[in-house]
């Protein structure tokens, strides 16, 4: 019999199975699938493939995947399941799979029958797939059906919740051994850890739990005697893992392939960065490594791709001070700093302006060291001090492509320092930061800079100090009268308060009370009061309270602010802003 034959009288037979479960359940119009499958036999009979009819189906556009599905269910007399738990999944699927071929071939198990697995796909006429999943499990496999939606969120649930094996692997690795280091790193995916070499295994495995814990940093911290690994979580840093310290050359080896550096410099301090993967969630990697006297150290900055840029109103700002911000980024020209120290949200401060303006009417150039995030319809220059691609070589280039706003990402000498006044006065507007502790400090560390008082005083439109403060979690906080005894021990007047709230701790903030950051703020508009105090180079002291005269909400007040409406908490407070003393 010629194959075409007999593929056709296949199809007749799953044509008349289909046909009577659509009239059977009704699900959609017998009609309707009569004349579309008579379009999918001619199609079957040139490609000689009928195991795509669900998916010629489909592309007929009249029906959706999950009516297909339960046609092809009762047809075959197969189980059709619209919902799949991740805890559900059993795990020797989740142990012998890896998470790629289960994404790229749309399948995962849904339970475990006394031994026999049940595997659930959106290809009802595909066996290939679900006999390879029965080989790699080595158990026997009942297919069933979902839609694809069901089960790639069944299959991310379920690799994201397995409990990582930090101690384990650690015990596997031999010191001496460096095999599986080399080879295709490059958009690593930290679910699949099925088959790979030790070393693999437990780099993936940090930096995967890192991320469920909401880490902005991990450090390899190696001592005489071990290498701690530490995460960095809202904004503090937790021990988390020891290993041998025989151990470190091989880990610090496997995170240099990865970033892409040499693994045979030791003696010198290098910085990478590379991208990973949890599923379909990309993740940016910047790496730096140094010696010390028990080893390399190293530490991995997060930037979750998926997380994006907040916009100004995420940012906390009090209803007043947003106001003003949105104001001066509207300006025609002059200069907005961002102040704080390393780790305050600057960045995402100045990426929060940049959102808000409309690139469409304007031009928009930055100069970045590095590029975080990047911004549709915006130009964004790496700063490369090895090729002689500086700010201040960046910033004069950059006057001459007609730019409307201008960020430059720090000011760090005195030639930065008057080019970004220079082109504020020329009509451009540039935001920048600096390191002082408040906004104040920003005015004299530009005099400091050696800038001509006029040209500050004319250029500079206000500045922002920030701070971060972990937010309280809202699943275990606790509400302490204003009178009570833990905020009097304070030593702070709250006048005022009705109540405020401390830290518990619970298995969602992994006991740590919090939940995320938001900043506090001091915003100062630099009017014609502040410019008289730069004009006579007032110290930072008289120009701050020459400006709390004016109205100014200092990073202490703003902070007890946020006290007051339980979204931190007073220890927070106390711990990153400085008290009020003008």
């Amino acid at each position: 019999m010629p194959v075409s034959v007999g593929i056709k009288i296949v199809s007749i037979k799953l044509h008349d199975k289909l046909l009577a479960a659509a009239r059977k359940t009704g699900a959609v119009d017998p009609g309707d699938l009569e004349d579309a499958l008579e379009a999918c036999v001619k199609k079957i009979e040139v490609s000689d493939n009928p195991s795509e009819l669900d998916r010629m189906l489909l592309a007929e556009g009249n029906f959706t995947e999950d009516q297909i599905l339960r046609l092809f269910a009762l047809a075959l007399g197969m189980q059709f399941v619209e919902h799949i738990e991740p805890a559900s999944v059993p795990l020797e699927f989740v142990q012998s799979v890896p998470s790629n071929y289960a994404h790229q071939h749309s399948v995962v198990a849904i339970e475990n029958r006394n031994g026999t697995l049940v595997v659930a796909t959106n290809k009802p006429l595909d066996v290939y797939a679900v006999d390879n999943i029965a080989n790699m499990t080595k158990c026997p496999v009942i297919p069933a059906l979902a839609s694809r939606a069901v089960i790639n969120s069944a299959i991310n649930g379920a690799y994201e919740q397995r409990t990582t094996v930090l101690e384990d692997v650690a015990e596997e690795l031999d010191a001496t051994s460096i095999q599986g280091l080399i080879g295709d790193v490059s958009s690593e995916d930290l679910l699949d850890v099925v088959n790979r070499p030790p070393v693999i295994r437990l780099v993936n495995d940090i930096l995967f739990k890192a991320l469920q814990m909401r880490a902005s940093d991990v450090h390899i911290h190696p001592f005489e005697q071990k290498v701690m690994v530490r995460y960095r979580i809202d904004g503090l840093l937790y021990d988390m893992l020891t290993l041998d310290v025989r151990v470190l050359p091989v880990i610090v080896s496997r995170i240099k392939v990865m970033a892409g550096m040499d693994i045979a410099e030791r003696r010198m301090p290098q910085d990478g960065r590379c991208s990973v993967r949890i599923g379909p969630r990309e993740v940016d990697l910047r790496v730096s490594t140094v010696p010390t006297a028990y080893g390399e150290r190293s530490v991995l900055r997060i930037l979750d791709k998926n997380a994006g840029v907040y916009s100004l109103q995420q940012l906390g700002l009090s209803d007043y001070d947003y106001g003003r911000i949105d104001e001066l980024i509207n300006r025609p020209h002059g200069v907005i700093f961002v102040t704080g120290p390393t780790g305050s949200g600057k960045s995402t401060t100045l990426y929060s302006f940049l959102q808000r303006i409309d690139s469409r009417e304007k031009n928009v150039i930055t100069v970045e060291d590095p590029i975080e995030y990047h911004l549709d319809g915006i130009s964004q220059i790496q700063v490369a001090n090895r090729k002689g691609m500086t700010f201040l070589t960046a910033l004069r280039h950059i006057l001459r492509q007609d730019p409307d706003v201008i960020m430059v990402g720090e000011v760090r000498d005195e030639e930065t320092a008057r080019m970004v006044i220079q082109s504020s006065l020329t009509g451009h507007l540039v935001f920048s930061t600096l390191h002082t502790n408040d906004a104040a400090g920003a005015i004299t560390r530009i005099l400091d800079f050696n800038v001509e008082p006029y040209l500050v005083a004319s250029s500079v439109a206000g500045a922002l100090a920030q701070r971060l403060v972990r937010r309280l979690c809202p699943h275990c906080k606790v509400e302490l009268a204003a009178d009570s005894d833990k905020v009097k021990r304070m030593g702070l007047a709250f006048a005022g308060f009705e109540k405020v709230y401390e830290a518990r701790g619970c298995d969602k903030c992994f006991r740590t009370g919090y939940l995320g950051r938001t900043g506090i703020y001091e915003l100062m508009i630099v009017d014609d009061d502040v410019r008289q105090c730069i004009y006579q180079r007032k110290s930072a002291m008289v120009i701050k309270k020459t400006a709390l005269e004016s109205g100014m909400t200092t990073l202490r007040m703003d902070g007890m602010r946020k006290v007051e409406q339980g979204q931190t908490s007073l220890e927070e407070i106390l711990r990153v802003a400085q008290s009020d003393e003008v």
